[in-house]
């Protein structure tokens, strides 16, 4: 994929260089359109360097190409970080004073800018008014981080982790959709935000289930599947609510969190953002059983080396209620099924008596163990509907699984 990646002035520039490594090293084709300003920060021999292009603010180098509209003609992304409070303002009014500008005022391929700038600069209606213009104009903006900044200020204003831009960026361009811009997501703005308007609850990570004070019950799930699915909702327009059971990445920008650690918690919080929700995902691994009582204190070992039976119970099975008695009139829930197989069937089999039996719109059937599913970078979904017949397959990065499975729920909704 072709990616243009636009860096304007800021201290957090040094960050695009890491956002830059990302992309090259996921086999993107990228090059850099930095500001005058940005050069002050970052020189040109390290984007040219780590790119494999020049990487120029000057509309009037290489004129013989007109580089200000053939880059934009032939990206198939683009995403400016840092955008400064300049930048944004530049970008609303259409102004096209530099290489980048004017390329922004030539693409017609998904646009996603990152904020990043003292959180007085983020706060001032100005700039306010500046992100409102580019977001109606299909311009994807993320919300910037908290954190420190610059001095010893701390705030919004903060650039997002390279990894988050880099996976909401790329959440953006559909399979198929790069190399082909009439088809481009950019160039549809009704597919680009095909869930604006809509509320879409998703579940992510395991639930702990305590034991004593310092032990529990758990699961392998990293959270990243869920995180992805919310990501790629909230760039298709959604707003969007993530449940998330003892994750430790770094929160989605733009998307409400609440985090939760029992399969217990994680049911009162997704029924209480059910209630309006239009799409409820469930990709958390919610554990089946929890201890039927939990110590006060820690458990010691005893002397004779004999262990003590844990007596299990059931937990609520939290997605046949939401697929049941808790459903709101045309809302779409869709749940996972991480398999093994085993004697009794293989993994599609398994995930077809689970689809049957949950009742959900949809099921997600993936294999996990040995490698496959949790903790890893990427994942494969067979996707069943409440009968247990197959209606797509999704494979690939997670986030490329997250908009396959969303693709399927646009078409019920």
């Amino acid at each position: 994929m072709r990616i243009l990646l636009g860096v304007a002035g800021g201290i957090a520039a040094y960050k695009a260089v890491l956002l830059l490594r990302l992309l090259r090293e996921a086999g993107h084709d990228v090059r850099v359109i930095p500001t005058h300003a940005a050069l002050e920060f970052v020189g040109r021999p390290t984007w040219e360097a780590l790119s494999g292009h020049p990487a120029t603010p000057e509309v009037f180098e290489d004129v013989e190409h007109v580089p200000h509209v053939s880059l934009g003609q032939g990206a198939d992304l683009l995403v400016v970080a840092p955008a400064t409070a300049d930048l944004l303002s530049r970008a609303a009014t259409g102004r096209a004073d530099d290489l980048l500008t004017s390329t922004l005022l030539t693409v017609r391929c998904p646009v996603l800018l990152a904020p990043a700038m003292h959180t007085e600069m983020w706060d001032h209606p100005a700039t306010r008014a500046n992100v409102a213009t580019l977001r109606q104009r299909g311009v994807h903006v993320l919300e910037p981080a908290s954190g420190r900044l610059t001095g010893s200020d701390t705030g919004p204003g903060r650039l997002p982790e390279p990894a988050e831009i880099a996976a909401a960026a790329l959440a953006l361009v559909r399979p198929g959709d790069a190399g082909s811009h009439a088809a481009a997501a950019g160039t549809d703005p009704a597919r680009a935000q095909d869930l604006a308007g809509r509320h879409v609850v998703v579940s992510a990570g395991g639930t702990r289930e305590p034991i004593d004070p310092v032990r529990f019950l758990g699961n392998r799930s990293s959270g990243r599947q869920g995180l992805a699915l919310a990501r790629a909702a909230r760039a298709r327009g959604a707003r969007v609510t993530l449940v998330a059971a003892n994750v430790t990445l770094p929160d989605p920008d733009g998307v409400d969190v609440v985090h939760v650690e029992s399969t217990a918690e994680l049911r009162d919080a997704v029924h209480a953002a059910a209630k309006d929700a239009d799409v409820v995902v469930m990709a958390a691994a919610v554990a089946d059983f929890r201890p039927a009582s939990t110590a006060g204190h820690k458990i010691k070992k005893r002397d004779d080396g004999v262990v003590a039976p844990i007596a299990l119970e059931a937990n609520p099975d939290v997605l046949a209620e939401l697929a049941g008695e808790l459903r709101r009139p045309g809302q779409v829930v869709v749940g996972f099924a991480a398999e093994t197989g085993d004697d009794a069937g293989d993994v599609l089999e398994h995930g077809r008596h689970k689809a049957r039996r949950k009742g959900a719109d949809l099921l997600a059937v993936n294999a996990v163990g040995g490698g496959l599913g949790f903790g890893t970078a990427d994942n494969e979904v067979t996707i069943l509907d409440a009968s247990g017949d197959v209606v797509g397959r999704a494979a690939g990065s997670k986030d490329v699984v997250a908009d396959g499975l969303l693709d399927a729920v646009v078409h019920l909704l």
